[in-house]
């Protein structure tokens, strides 16, 4: 249905000429005499009876005004919340962070955009970075943080962090003074690692495989604090990024940083490479880009 014709139509009948109506919506009369015949044959019946410079509505035309009353008001309110969502007056934005991620980068950027666009409604979801890049690429989610690299062909992406890894034990330990560690010194030690399915624990693998050693894990969890209570408890040690470390007591524990440059927590917000970003996910990368800056 021509929702213009349907305006001139309600325009008409709320004025009772076809003259004033004219006028009111800045157009001729035989514009609008051409428009209401138009809605009439799109709708196949007659709308309107003329008797002489008058006239009245048949049932089909009442029923057309009435229900149209409710469509021009349906247009109205899409208008307006389509402006609000461009304005980010309103709206939701849902964005996937895999654990270890929040706490130590995203909080302070949360607290930026609530400030800033507190009507928009902002959920979190947790999840490894491996299934956060899987429902980015189904579109399950419009835009979430993964461990690069990813795929150059299915996503654009933000980088937002470069961290190398670092060797977390129990204070005291025999590594304790050395500046760094390498792979090979704490290839028979227990660990206590992230979920199978995250990006960092598969690179941790892989590179245990490389060098020929087997991989003791003896606990795995998808908190960072809870990975570092267990190191206290003397059950294993970890690897850790540089940022999570720093947040350690320093006292309680024995960090250095791991001499395998291929080891690194390298994270970036992706999105689908040529797709549609909301108003809301562009703020959002707004607000990352001030708070975090970005890398190259």
């Amino acid at each position: 249905m021509d929702i213009r014709a349907l305006r001139y139509f309600i325009e008409v009948v709320k004025r009772q000429s076809f003259t004033k109506a004219a006028e009111a919506l800045y157009v001729t009369q035989p514009t609008i005499s051409k428009m209401v015949r138009q809605l009439e044959e799109e709708l196949g019946c007659p709308l309107i009876l003329r008797e002489g410079r008058s006239f009245r509505l048949t049932d089909a035309g009442r029923a057309t005004y009435e229900r149209g009353l409710d469509v021009l008001s349906a247009m109205n309110q899409l208008k307006t919340e389509l402006s609000d969502l461009s304005a980010l007056k309103r709206g939701e934005l849902v964005v996937g962070l895999p654990p270890m991620v929040g706490v130590a980068f995203f909080a302070p950027v949360v607290s930026s955009f609530r400030q800033r666009y507190p009507q928009i409604e902002l959920k979190m979801v947790e999840d490894g970075a491996l299934a956060i890049e899987s429902s980015v690429r189904s579109g399950e989610l419009e835009i979430g943080v993964a461990v690069l690299p990813v795929d150059n062909q299915a996503f654009d992406q933000f980088a937002v962090v470069r961290d190398p890894l670092c060797l977390v034990a129990p204070a005291g330990s025999e590594w304790r003074g050395q500046s760094v560690v390498r792979l090979e010194q704490i290839a028979n030690q227990p660990f206590v690692l992230y979920p199978q399915d995250f990006t960092l624990a598969r690179r941790v693998s892989d590179a245990f495989r490389e060098l020929g050693r087997p991989l003791h894990v003896v606990g795995r969890s998808a908190h960072w604090d809870f990975i570092v209570e267990l190191v206290s408890a003397h059950m294993g040690v970890t690897l850790l990024p540089r940022s999570i470390v720093e947040r350690l007591d320093r006292a309680a524990y024995d960090v250095i940083p791991l001499a395998e440059p291929k080891l690194v927590w390298h994270l970036a917000l992706i999105w689908q490479k040529n797709g549609y970003l909301s108003h809301a996910a562009r703020a959002w990368l707004a607000v990352t880009r001030d708070v975090l800056g970005g890398l190259e």
